[in-house]
């Protein structure tokens, strides 16, 4: 069990999944970011098959050179992880850093990580009125580790490429979490890969497109240096056979090719969502956007007496006021297939009324 960390009044340790559990768990699922129906069959299969060599210690020699062949890099520049969370971690654990800042709101893991190892952390707080987009004058110069998503959990925001590089200098590390990139069609606005960003930090997730958050499975991508500043403080085989078997498919060019046409089916069901939402702008619903990412920041009056109310019709979404930078009138929607949409908007109807 996870002990809550509060500050400035947000729940820095709180997640989608706490709308899902115990009582939670026959409700419609709106609330976690990993992508319905998955893992696909022929992945369960591949990672079934790894299980016959459960019994020799993980060898992640052949993932970390498929993680590296898909982006076009040396595998000096790959770390896997136990997921991108692990990879916080490990940032705020190796990395000697004295003034870290954290652009939010994004996903409040990397600043509850750099806080556990003892770091005061400032913050850039992105602001509605500018679409919660960055400016990168915002970010202080004396900051040597800074933090961002993109595309940003909860916001939906996909910040250009050029904007993010130039919060790059001599002697900073730009931590870049791209978890959710592969569900933007095209992957624009990708840094993975790039080695002309000097301090360039990458982090990947393989859970959200392929539906392995219980099997943990991610990985770093920077420069030889800090890849090995951060393997040192790594436990030895972080990361399982069964993972790194996953790992190996997720990146193979048929998996890339449906990764894409995933991609490219949540932004249309994303569209949708937001048309069906925008039928109750009258009752002071808006979606912050543009929308880019596989779910949507909704800004509803009296957000938690809705959110109670959803549930109890049977649907699950997730409170935005733990982000710092949203207060309680902000709700966080997964992108699903029409037909869970359809239902979620009636009852999106009921709790709050047609339009007006």
């Amino acid at each position: 069990m996870r002990i809550p960390m509060h500050t400035d009044g947000h729940d820095l340790r709180h997640h989608g999944d706490a709308e899902v559990r115990d009582d939670g768990s026959a409700l419609v699922d709106l609330a976690v970011n990993v992508r319905a129906d998955t893992p696909p069959a022929w992945l369960r299969e591949h990672i079934a098959a790894s299980l016959t060599g459960l019994a020799a210690y993980p060898d992640g020699r052949a993932a970390r050179a498929a993680v590296a062949a898909r982006h076009g890099l040396p595998v000096e520049r790959v770390l896997l992880t136990a997921g991108a969370a692990e990879a916080f971690v490990l940032l705020a654990r190796a990395l000697k850093v004295r003034q870290p800042v954290v652009v939010h709101p994004q996903f409040t893991e990397p600043e509850a990580a750099l806080r556990d190892a003892g770091h005061r952390v400032d913050r850039v707080l992105l602001r509605e009125e500018d679409g919660f987009r960055l400016d990168p004058a915002a970010v202080p110069e004396d900051a040597d580790l800074v933090v961002i998503g993109n595309p940003t959990n909860p916001t939906s925001v996909l910040h250009p490429a050029a904007a993010i590089a130039a919060l790059a200098r001599h002697g900073r590390t730009l931590v870049v979490d791209e978890a959710f990139m592969d569900a933007v069609p095209g992957e624009r606005e990708a840094l993975a890969g790039r080695t002309d960003v000097p301090g360039l930090v990458v982090l990947r997730s393989l859970t959200k497109t392929w539906g392995l958050a219980g099997l943990r499975i991610g990985y770093v991508l920077a420069a030889p240096d800090v890849i090995r500043e951060l393997e040192r403080a790594q436990p030895l085989w972080p990361v399982s056979t069964p993972a790194l078997a996953a790992a190996e498919a997720c990146v193979s060019p048929p998996a890339l090719e449906e990764a894409e046409r995933a991609a490219r089916r949540v932004a249309a069901d994303r569209e949708y969502l937001v048309a069906g939402l925008a039928e109750f702008a009258g009752r002071g619903v808006r979606v912050a956007g543009p929308a880019e990412g596989p779910f949507v920041l909704v800004r509803v009056p009296a957000a938690g007496a809705v959110r109670r109310e959803l549930r109890a019709l049977g649907y699950a979404v997730r409170r935005g006021d733990t982000f710092p930078g949203l207060g309680e009138e902000w709700l966080r929607v997964a992108v699903r297939d029409r037909g869970t949409v359809d239902g979620f908007l009636r009852a999106v109807g009921a709790v709050v009324g047609g339009a007006g």
